[in-house]
Formats: structure tokens, C-alpha cells, sequence
């Protein structure tokens, strides 16, 4: 499995189409443990570029803090699943949450 998370100075990015890079992280979900991760240069914000470059990718699962609704309906037409309302912490704490059954996920931020 790979999750792409948008970052902010290392970290979950609250409003998704500001951050300036991603963590991909390659998982392995039955063992429950980060294989590998990489960070990436997203190319520029346009609708429809970041669903488009994540499913090229091979991203499954995008983690944010905050999506509006249009962007949340391209990523799923990718085949990109989205989580919304995730904290602001590392990309290594949000995966191991996530893996664990324990990422606790709060309201979309963004509203539009």
C-alpha cells in the first residue's frame, strides 16, 4: 500500500492545495510497519493535477487535514481513497496511527 501525505515544514499539511511537499509512504499492511518513504515535489496546484500525479504514483490512500469537496471527488474518480481531519503531526506518526487502527480523524478543515 502507498499514502501520500501533504506536508508543511515536516509536517501534516492543514490545508491540503498549500503544501509544498508530500511524504509517500510504502507500507505493508498486514506486517504494520513503513517500508519506505520518500519526499516529493508536488507539481503545480491546478484541479485535477494532484489526483492525476498521486494514482501515476501508485498512491492508494491520500491522509490531510483539510480537502475541499471538489478535490475529495477527483482523488476518489483516480482511484485515489481520501481520509480527511487528520492531525497535524509527522508523516511517520500519522502512518503508524493509521496502521494501528488509531489515527483519530476530526473535522474537514476546508470549506470549499
Amino acid at each position: 500500500m502507498r499514502i501520500a501525505i501533504p506536508l508543511t515544514e515536516g509536517k501534516l499539511s492543514e490545508h491540503f492545495g498549500h503544501c509544498r511537499q508530500f511524504a509517500v509512504v510504502d507500507v505493508d499492511s498486514v506486517g504494520k510497519s513503513i517500508l519506505k518513504k520518500e519526499l516529493l515535489d508536488p507539481p503545480g496546484h491546478e484541479p485535477g493535477v494532484l489526483p492525476k500525479w498521486l494514482s501515476e504514483i501508485q498512491v492508494n490512500l491520500i491522509i490531510a487535514g483539510g480537502m475541499g469537496q471538489r478535490a475529495q471527488q477527483l482523488f476518489e474518480q483516480s482511484g485515489v481513497s481520501v481520509l480527511i481531519g487528520a492531525p497535524s503531526e509527522s508523516p511517520e506518526e500519522i502512518v503508524e496511527a493509521y496502521l494501528n487502527g488509531t489515527l483519530v480523524a476530526g473535522e474537514n478543515i476546508c470549506d470549499h
